[in-house]
């Protein structure tokens, strides 16, 4: 099924998504493909650094439960709130220190709903769901990423990139991109 085009839309469909599999983890403590990583820290991050990223342009969400103490509590309050920034804000001009000046829902849809939609198939893995990301959404946030690739190996954000068939599925395709190995699963067998 194919994303919704507007970014408030599109933000729904993918926050959406990533918050089933938050609703549906059962082992907040299991490793996920982020090496160091684990399935609570990929909600962390998602909610940490947006926080941050938002703050930076003089834009603040309304604090939540904490990621430690509960992390579903604190996905649905991110996702609401950016929800609710998106629909009653989202034409409002957005200027970051380092990323520029865009309409504040341009902001969100390319630089935080991107990271949740790619962070979903982390968090799937992590915890043994099926990440039903969609394909088509996959390939544009694919070449988008591939037309500025030395800045984003530059930055640290991601590794080096992991080998895949170039006829691959694009959503492993994309994952190899970021640096992640698409056959991923976590050790069978591992210690609690």
């Amino acid at each position: 099924m194919a994303l919704p085009d507007t970014p408030a839309d599109r933000h729904a469909a993918v926050a959406g998504g990533f918050g089933r599999l938050v609703e549906h983890a059962s082992d907040w403590s299991a490793p996920s493909p982020v090496p160091g990583w684990t399935a609570r820290d990929v909600v962390g991050h998602l909610v940490g650094w947006f926080r941050a990223f938002l703050a930076a342009g003089g834009v603040d969400l309304p604090p939540g439960p904490s990621v430690a103490d509960d992390p579903d509590g604190a996905w649905r309050h991110q996702a609401a709130a950016v929800q609710e920034l998106l629909v009653e804000r989202g034409e409002a001009s957005f200027t970051h220190p380092f990323a520029g000046t865009h309409r504040l829902a341009d902001a969100v849809d390319r630089f935080y709903t991107a990271d949740v939609f790619m962070h979903s198939w982390d968090l799937a893995r992590a915890t043994g769901q099926d990440h039903g990301l969609d394909e088509d959404f996959a390939a544009q946030v694919l070449e988008g990423m591939q037309l500025i690739e030395g800045m984003l190996r530059e930055s640290g954000q991601y590794g080096p990139a992991v080998t895949v068939a170039d006829d691959a599925p694009v959503v492993d395709r994309l994952m190899g991109f970021i640096g992640r190995d698409p056959a991923w699963r976590p050790a069978v067998g591992r210690a609690s």
